[in-house]
């Protein structure tokens, strides 16, 4: 029997307990043999223990270090004593992936705590290039904008961005019940792969990232009026951009458009 654990608000902890779920979660993974896989937020193992008898052996990073004695408990102390689980206490945002000594692409997942599952996501941008692909559980309404497209409600600053980086997939949906204790929230499975090369040319991300940031600052505004003081209505036009659309109506291309305007 798996030893339970009594969840820390403190830490986000929702733990995945619907078997179904877990099973659909590992064939959308699909773990093989000597890949190189890393968990962030283990918890106590739902996911865990059955990768690693896939894969041989794993790193995973927890920040709750009371709970990580009952992760070894669930996942076998021999599989901790053999070096094949490997549990980094820590905090995620201050774990430098590149550490790890790794010879294969690193395949990253984890049920992220809602609270700073986006800062997780783009820390992560910094080690993309070692990265093969990441399968996160994040809050329904993050997987939506994440995945969004132009003119839909769900796009967003987010949207641009993480699509400047990865290639997003939003997989499935997660009812709240499948957890222990039940979130007020559901949740959803996204796949994000890093680009080879990225969608759109961008000289300096930090003054792309401003630009996206503040042509979405205010949403029912027009570009004319939001970007005022950083493109005129005439540079837009220059671009086949109608001055009096909305952010949420510009696609990455264009957002990347604007900005040469502004170099």
């Amino acid at each position: 029997m798996a030893i339970q654990h009594r969840a820390r608000k403190r830490f986000g902890q929702n733990f995945l307990s619907d078997p179904g779920i877990i099973h659909r979660i590992i064939l959308s993974i699909n773990p093989k043999p000597g890949q190189r896989l890393i968990e962030i937020g283990p918890g106590l193992g739902a996911l865990t223990c059955p990768i690693l008898k896939i894969v041989g052996e794993m790193d995973v990073i927890e920040l709750d270090r009371d709970i990580v004695p009952k992760l070894q408990l669930n996942c076998g102390l021999d599989a901790v004593q053999n070096n094949q689980l490997r549990i980094h206490n820590t905090d995620v945002l201050k774990f430098n992936f590149a550490d790890l000594d790794y010879h294969e692409p690193l395949r990253i997942i984890g049920n992220l705590p809602y609270n700073i599952s986006t800062p997780i996501i783009f820390h992560l941008v910094e080690h993309s290039k070692i990265i093969q692909d990441m399968y996160f559980m994040l809050q329904k309404e993050v997987v939506l904008r994440l995945s969004a497209k132009p003119d839909t409600s769900n796009y967003s600053r987010l949207s641009v961005m993480a699509q400047y980086y990865f290639d997003v997939t939003a997989l499935f949906m997660v009812p709240a019940e499948s957890f222990t204790p039940i979130p007020k929230v559901e949740s959803a499975i996204v796949r994000l792969v890093p680009h080879t090369e990225k969608p759109v040319k961008i000289d300096n991300e930090q003054a792309f990232r401003k630009l996206v940031t503040l042509a979405f600052s205010q949403r029912r505004k027009t570009l004319r009026n939001v970007l005022k003081d950083v493109v005129s209505a005439q540079q837009l036009e220059s671009i086949g951009i109608n001055p009096t659309s909305r952010a949420q109506s510009l696609t990455l291309q264009q957002f990347a458009d604007i900005y040469q305007l502004t170099t």
